[in-house]
């Protein structure tokens, strides 16, 4: 006796060798054992031999017509042979039967299965919506495999042209579009972004990077709604200075200015002038959610994403010529010492007689000719009083480090400004510590200073960063962090620093001029009026978002950064460079800041110099591959203090590049103000425009 038996799902012959009780021994064609229980068994048969039943039944299942079986079977519960009976006008053979059974098995939209050899007929509803899907699905097949051989063939399809960056960045994955992508860079052996390069989808490598960063982060596109822009108070006292800026060539958010008075008792007054947007725009406003959305003005090489729109920074930037509305920090200076007798802040209109430029001015103000008097700039006197008051600060923050525990910093760092135009990088190596530089770091690092304690003294709260050791010990390495109160920035050597200099690029100092404007204005009643208060969940909601939009814009940039470093090889066909080693396998180059991981390199000193032959870079994955030729006896200019700096476990200068140049090879970034404070720091134009 031979049996037709189902077995986890699959339909088996086989012939019966012995039963014992509910159980059958069969043998199947393959030669191979099984033990059948009763209830499995769908036919008892004799002939044909079980392996010639298998094939008719397999032939006589593709030949029914399903349609017609459908409308045979009526609407009740059947058995397989009831049906069998019925479709084929008599009582039906083995073959027959088993062909059955397959042909109602494999067709679930037009029969559901009810228990062993019973279905019953799919309602027509159901059964005609479940024909369209299959119907639609084939259709889908063939859209499908079009656009893949459009693919292919390094074209993109019209359909999928308006969908690349949903394709790219966050794709539905069930979409005939995604699939079709998928699969033609499966075959081709490429991934989906060097597929959409090649069909057109995306101009370049620098469009690629630039789409995936605003598909994140500005989904509705960087441009700006229509805005009314608010007037600064009409009664503020205009002060009688002659300021002016200290700026790159394309910085157009300038929001910092000097002055400098010489006053009858001998003392001189300095000015720190900072362009004052919080007088026109207020908490909540239009143009408040505005910045408060974006957090920060995006930099990146040769181009930016300004936090506030052109027509609200224009308003409000220190620009030559104009009475500009700023917040002002007078320091009253004893000329013997350069110690600070008084500070005074005040809102008010401070005239901008120049708008002076790096470019301009670099190669006339320098250590040498601020100490002989030699030379012919614009305010020559100013600067030359500025640039002693500003190493007396730089020494008084130096004595402030060695007694929180800290090195001096070193100066002998170099810094890169990149600058682009028609995709032209040119990379200018900067050393840190220059005379101009100074002077605005100094400053900036004086007022922001100032300013944290003005507003710690009334009882204001505002933002800080803060570098050290907190009351339950922080992590063993120094980190910076935000904080809602005062508190020491150790790396900087200041006994607080609020970021209060940038209001038109950073939103934490909007926020922060806010309440500086609150205690100027009202003293110690000044808590009453702040716009936000101790414990504010919105002060701290802000300081949530503005690291998390600050690190991603951080990020960014420095990828823009790596990319165009990639470029400049290739636009000045480079095949051998030179390098520094920073940490085992991680290395920067000395003429641009590219950091690069060589696995495999031999054990070598850190801060030697090598000698590498480049071998590929990829523009997309920003990738370098390298093999070393040579190493060098004589560390490059920097390369001690890169060592220093991250030894002592701050997160300031190369430290910090390497950390992250493990991760994902990402280049320096340097505050423009501090040229030190570097964690999760988009630059200034001034590094990185």
């Amino acid at each position: 006796m031979n049996v037709f038996f189902e077995e986890s799902g699959d339909f088996k012959v086989g012939t019966v060798l012995s039963q014992a009780g509910e159980a059958y021994q069969v043998e199947m064609p393959s030669g191979k054992r099984t033990k059948v229980k009763s209830k499995d068994v769908m036919l008892q048969f004799d002939k044909p031999d079980p392996a010639a039943l298998l094939d008719q039944a397999k032939a006589i299942a593709a030949d029914v017509d399903l349609e017609f079986l459908w409308e045979v079977a009526g609407e009740d519960e059947f058995g397989f042979t009831e049906l069998g009976a019925e479709y084929f006008g008599h009582a039906p053979l083995p073959a027959e039967a088993a062909g059955l059974v397959l042909a109602l098995h494999g067709a679930p939209i037009y029969f559901y299965k009810k228990g062993r050899g019973r279905y019953k007929a799919a309602p027509e509803q159901s059964l005609r919506a479940a024909l369209a899907g299959i119907e639609k699905k084939k259709q889908q097949a063939i859209v499908q495999a079009s656009y893949v051989e459009e693919l292919k063939a390094g074209r993109l399809p019209a359909s999928m042209q308006p969908l690349v960056q949903q394709l790219l960045f966050k794709p539905d994955k069930n979409s005939i579009e995604f699939k079709a992508l998928d699969t033609a860079a499966s075959e081709l052996q490429t991934t989906p972004q060097r597929l959409m390069l090649s069909t057109g989808g995306v101009a370049s490598a620098k469009d690629l990077h630039m789409s995936r960063f605003l598909f994140e982060h500005f989904p509705r596109g960087a441009g700006f709604p229509p805005v009314t822009v608010p007037a600064a108070p009409g009664d503020l006292p205009l002060a009688k200075v002659a300021a002016f800026s200290i700026d790159d060539v394309t910085t157009t958010e300038i929001d910092d200015a000097f002055s400098v008075e010489e006053l009858d008792d001998g003392t001189v007054r300095v000015g720190i002038h900072i362009a004052a947007p919080g007088l026109g725009i207020r908490p909540d406003d239009a143009i408040d959610k505005i910045a408060r959305a974006r957090m920060s003005t995006v930099y990146m090489p040769g181009d930016k994403i300004t936090m506030l729109p052109d027509e609200v920074v224009n308003a409000f930037t220190l620009a030559e010529g104009n009475d500009c509305p700023a917040l002002s920090l007078y320091a009253v200076l004893n000329r013997d010492d350069w110690s600070v007798i008084s500070t005074e802040t005040r809102a008010e209109r401070v005239p901008i007689k120049n708008n002076l430029r790096h470019n301009d001015l670099d190669e006339l103000v320098n250590e040498d000719t601020l100490a002989s008097g030699e030379g012919e700039y614009p305010h020559k006197a100013e600067l030359g009083l500025l640039w002693k008051w500003a190493l007396t600060l730089e020494a008084g923050r130096m004595q402030k480090r060695e007694a929180f525990g800290l090195k001096p910093e070193q100066a002998n760092r170099v810094d890169f400004n990149f600058y682009v135009e028609d995709d032209v990088v040119t990379i200018v190596r900067r050393k840190r510590g220059a005379p101009l530089d100074k002077i605005v770091a100094e400053l900036m690092i004086f007022a922001n200073s100032t300013w944290g304690k003005l507003l710690h003294d009334c009882g204001v709260p505002g933002i800080y960063r803060s570098q050290g050791p907190g009351a339950g010990g922080w992590a063993a390495k120094m980190q910076v962090r935000m904080v809602t109160h005062a508190a020491p920035h150790q790396g900087l050597g200041v006994d607080q620093y609020a970021w209060s200099t940038s209001p038109l690029r950073r939103y934490t100092d909007l926020v922060n001029q806010w309440q500086i404007l609150a205690c100027a204005s009202n003293g110690v009643t000044a808590p009453l009026v702040a716009p936000f208060k101790h414990r504010d969940a919105t002060l701290f909601s802000i300081v949530s978002a503005f690291d998390a939009a600050y690190s991603a814009y951080n990020d960014f940039q420095q990828n823009m950064e790596r990319y165009w470093c990639l470029r400049w090889l290739g636009q000045e066909h480079a095949k051998q460079v030179d390098a520094v080693v920073l940490k085992d396998e991680v290395l920067r180059l000395v003429e641009i800041p590219l950091v690069i991981r060589l696995p495999g390199m031999p054990q070598v000193a850190r801060g030697a110099q090598v000698r590498l032959d480049i071998v590929r870079w990829d523009e997309v994955d920003l990738a370098l591959e390298a093999r070393l030729l040579e190493v060098a006896a004589v560390a490059p200019e920097g390369a001690e203090l890169d060592l220093e700096e991250e030894e002592e476990g701050t997160d300031t200068g190369e430290a910090a590049a390497t950390e992250s140049a493990e991760a994902e090879g990402s280049v320096t970034v340097v505050d423009p103000e501090t040229q030190t404070d570097v964690p999760a720091a988009p630059a200034d134009p001034q590094t990185a425009a």
